[in-house]
C-alpha cells in the first residue's frame, strides 16, 4: 500500500521546491530520511511492567517494535549500571515513516489541547527537526484507561536539507502546522 504522503511528495512537494528554492538536479530536493521516536524512562525502565507498558504503547503508536535503549558506562551519580535499560527508540523508515507523519500533522497534533501550531526554532543547522510531546494520550491509538502515567517521549524528523530553511520549507510543503 503506497502511503498518501509518499505520493504527495513526489506529485506535489517535488515541483514546488524546485520552483521556490531554484535547485537545478532532482537529487537536490530535500526529503525525508527517517522519523526517530525516543522515549527516556531512566531509573523507571528497571521496573519490567513500565518497560512492557512502554513498548506496548510505542508498538500501537509506531506499528513497529521498539530498542530497548541501554548505558554505555557505570556512573555512580545517577546510580546508573553498565548496560543498564533506560529507555526505549523506534527508527521509522519508508512507508511506516510516511504514515506516522501523516497520522502526526493530520490527527495527532491538533488533538493537543489549545494547539497554535509548533514554534519553528525547533530545527538544527542542518534542517533536522525536534518536537516532544508530553503525553501519550494524543495519540487516538492509546486508550485513557489504559494509561497509569503519562509519559513523554521526542520525535525527531531528520532530512538532508542543508539549511534550516530547506528543512522548514520541506515540512511546510507538507503542511506542517507552524505558528509562525
Amino acid at each position: 500500500m503506497i502511503q498518501r504522503l509518499k505520493t504527495y511528495y513526489s506529485e506535489t512537494v517535488s515541483p514546488l521546491l524546485i520552483k521556490k528554492m531554484a535547485y537545478k538536479n532532482c537529487h537536490q530536493i530535500p526529503k525525508i530520511q527517517k522519523i526517530q521516536v525516543n522515549r527516556c524512562l531512566g531509573l523507571a525502565a528497571q521496573n519490567t511492567n513500565i518497560l512492557k507498558k512502554s513498548i506496548e504503547e510505542f508498538i500501537a503508536i509506531t506499528g513497529q517494535k521498539p530498542i530497548i535503549t541501554k548505558s554505555k558506562k557505570a556512573i555512580a551519580g545517577f546510580k546508573i549500571r553498565e548496560e543498564m535499560n533506560l529507555g526505549i527508540t523506534v527508527t521509522l523508515r519508508n512507508d511506516k515513516m510516511y504514515a506516522f507523519l501523516d497520522k502526526l500533522i493530520n490527527v495527532t497534533l491538533p488533538q493537543i489541547r489549545d494547539f497554535r501550531g509548533i514554534s519553528s526554532d525547533k530545527f538544527d543547522k542542518n534542517g533536522n527537526f525536534n518536537i516532544g510531546l508530553t503525553e501519550q494520550l494524543v495519540f487516538p491509538e492509546i486508550n485513557y484507561d489504559d494509561v497509569d502515567q503519562t509519559r513523554g517521549f521526542n520525535i525527531s524528523i531528520v532530512t538532508t536539507a542543508k539549511t534550516k530553511n530547506e528543512g522548514k520549507t520541506l515540512l511546510e510543503a507538507f503542511n506542517f502546522p507552524f505558528n509562525d
